[in-house]
């Protein structure tokens, strides 16, 4: 192993920090808010200054990739080493929307630190665990006296991520060849919390789908004819009754096909975090657990796929009543996938199984949008023992292992470039993502810069990955 000293690195770090702090402040303060067109320039300049800075850290290659969207930042920084490995860092520039008014304590856009926290608009989400890179490689040059990383460095910031990546995975087909690695790290996720540092393994795909169901051409009597003919309605009805068996799981024929099963290990592991069951549920601002038997909460949000209706409509919704057979009704699915499920197999299945449920007399009509697939690392995989070690390193201590339920564009990357798919990120949940407030823990986001120092070294001593 290519060891980095740690009193070296950390050294390097509180001489830069303050430095670091100014920098990542003047990023914060560009409002790169992806979603609303008025501050598209805003975006535009955030990918022109990261791109500017990551030249000055030292980057030889640092380039802004316009998209039919927003733009994204590329750079690269090789080795040397003709046996190095390639590593590509993704993260992104832009944020969520944000205002005063909104219930912020001050102005969104500039940063401000209260106590040991820094309070911005993408402080956690994503620009400061993009930017703790910076500092990290110029930490692992200096301790280690190299010229240049340890691995053949590539970082690929989106300028989409906020508005759902809509150009991302057409960029990353597109520029397949520039964005070649053996492993990706993502450094846009947290930890469990601040004294339980986690590395993420997996997250779960997407499918999500519309089903319309149309019956008489108007909406009719339900006197004169309730009763003698199928109502739209009554078909939403029963289709949502039907997804789920009597022991929460799905009932669609198909659907668990492939799924990777959770290994015993992996259960010990989960069962390892200091779950609080009723502290998250008030979270959830819900009153009960529920899901599939058998299973832990963790283990439901991780590691199993859902169906959830995210809505159900149909017929007369004022006040009082309409007696009327609607002429139709709809309802919205989603699908969170796991490792092993295919997202065109499961809208088939769907396809398939609404067609059975829905009665003679009803069309049907089913539009699926873009999926996201599910990605996994296995937990013994060299590159990941890596950054298991780099954290381990920088926090003093055991690192422990989670997945995260929801989803992103991190799956594009693991299949369209072939290779394994890291987590690496320092945020927690009092970090406040899209909420008022949002901010960074400064000690952790330090924390993630020594991580990074320590990180190159390491997979560059320990994996020489197959040709």
């Amino acid at each position: 192993m290519s060891e980095t000293p740690d009193s070296a690195v950390r050294t390097y770090i509180e001489q830069h920090r303050a430095a670091f702090l100014d920098d990542l402040s003047a990023w914060l303060r560009i409002p790169s808010v992806s979603a609303q067109p008025d501050h598209a320039p805003d975006v535009r300049r955030s990918a022109d200054w990261l791109a500017a800075k990551l030249r000055e850290t030292g980057f030889p290659t640092a380039e802004v990739w316009q998209t039919p969207g927003a733009p994204a930042v590329y750079a690269e920084w090789p080795s040397g080493d003709p046996q190095a490995p390639t590593v590509l860092v993704y993260g992104h520039h832009d944020v969520q929307p944000a205002a005063r008014e909104d219930g912020w304590d001050s102005d969104p856009f500039e940063p401000v630190v209260r106590g040991n926290r820094l309070y911005a608009r993408g402080a956690a989400d994503d620009k400061g665990q993009v930017f703790f890179h910076t500092l990290g490689v110029r930490a692992h040059l200096a301790a280690t006296g190299r010229t240049a990383p340890a691995v053949n460095l590539k970082l690929l910031v989106e300028g989409e991520e906020e508005s759902g990546s809509p150009h991302f995975r057409a960029l990353v087909e597109e520029r397949a060849e520039r964005l070649t690695a053996d492993a990706v790290i993502v450094s846009d996720t947290g930890m469990w919390s601040e004294d339980t540092p986690t590395v993420c393994t997996g997250m779960r795909g997407l499918a999500e789908c519309e089903i319309r169901l149309y019956g008489p051409d108007q909406d009719i009597h339900s006197g004169s004819f309730g009763g003698a003919v199928p109502n739209p309605a009554t078909a939403a009805a029963r289709l949502v009754a039907a997804l789920h068996d009597e022991h929460a799981r799905v009932a669609v024929p198909g659907f668990y096909d492939g799924i990777v099963e959770l290994t015993d290990r992996e259960r010990e592991l989960f069962a390892e975090l200091p779950f609080d069951e009723e502290r998250w549920l008030r979270t959830a601002k819900s009153h009960a657990t529920h899901g599939e038997a058998g299973l832990t909460t963790l283990e439901r949000i991780w590691a199993r796929p859902t169906a959830e209706v995210n809505g159900i409509g149909g017929g007369y919704q004022g006040p009082g009543s309409k007696t009327i057979i609607p002429s139709s009704a709809m309802v919205k699915l989603s699908f969170r996938l796991v490792a092993g499920q295919d997202p065109d197999h499961i809208e088939k299945a769907v396809r398939d199984w609404a067609a059975e449920q829905v009665p003679a007399g009803i069309r049907c009509e089913i539009d699926f949008g873009s999926a996201t697939r599910p990605c996994l690392t296995p937990l013994d995989h060299p590159a990941l023992q890596s950054v298991v070690r780099a954290m381990g390193r920088a926090f003093e201590g055991p690192v422990r292992f989670t997945r995260e339920g929801g989803s992103g564009p991190a799956a594009d990357l693991q299949e369209v470039l072939g290779a394994p798919v890291l987590f690496l990120g320092i945020s927690v949940p009092s970090d406040g993502w899209h909420a008022p407030n949002e901010k960074v823990e400064l000690d952790l986001l330090l924390k993630g810069v020594e991580t990074s120092a320590h990180l190159w070294g390491d997979l560059a001593g320990t994996w020489r990955p197959t040709p």
